[in-house]
């Protein structure tokens, strides 16, 4: 799969009776310059533009994720955090899986080429067309074992790897 230009999005959008719109642009220009390994929600992304001074709303965030995951042009993620993350679906060899923390949220990506293929494999003899292949291992960080996680782990307890990449300033407090 190609990546995505607004040229591409646009006339993909006109070829099922949609059109391009400057939410839509604007929803996809973020996500084409979203720094690898990060997700957003569709709160996180409505934030994000908010700040940026483009107020969108958020059910047309929601309508338009939505939109552009169905077209396979963003992953949407089923992470630890109860609600859906999405990223830009990157074409192979830029694809990858993830690795959650189901007690602090981490995620690691990564590329595991036997996966794809083996989708590819599955796609081709049934006659389908691949639009992603994703793979989410839920998982307890090294942390949280040696917290003694599940029964010990305190209630209010926080991983130093999240809150560090929330606020990396916070874990010297």
């Amino acid at each position: 799969m190609p990546p995505y230009t607004a040229a591409s999005l646009k006339a993909e959008l006109n070829s099922r009776g949609w059109r391009l719109t400057p939410q839509r642009e604007t929803i996809l220009h973020v996500f084409q310059n979203l720094p690898r390994g990060n997700h957003l929600s569709a709160e996180e992304l409505f934030h994000l533009l908010d700040k940026r001074g483009e107020p969108i709303s958020l059910s047309t965030i929601y309508r338009s994720v939505k939109l552009m995951a169905r077209m396979g042009i963003l992953r949407e993620l089923e992470l630890a955090e109860g609600h859906k993350h999405y990223e830009l679906n990157q074409p192979f060899p830029n694809h990858h899986h993830h690795l959650v923390c189901i007690q602090c949220n981490q995620t690691i990506e990564f590329k595991n080429d036997s996966i794809l293929k083996q989708a590819m494999k599955q796609v081709d003899k049934e006659g389908f067309q691949l639009i992603d292949c994703q793979l989410t291992i839920h998982s307890i960080c090294p942390e949280a074992l040696r917290m003694g996680w599940p029964s010990a782990l305190p209630s209010n307890w926080r991983c130093t790897r999240a809150i560090v990449a929330e606020d990396p300033q916070e874990v010297d407090n």
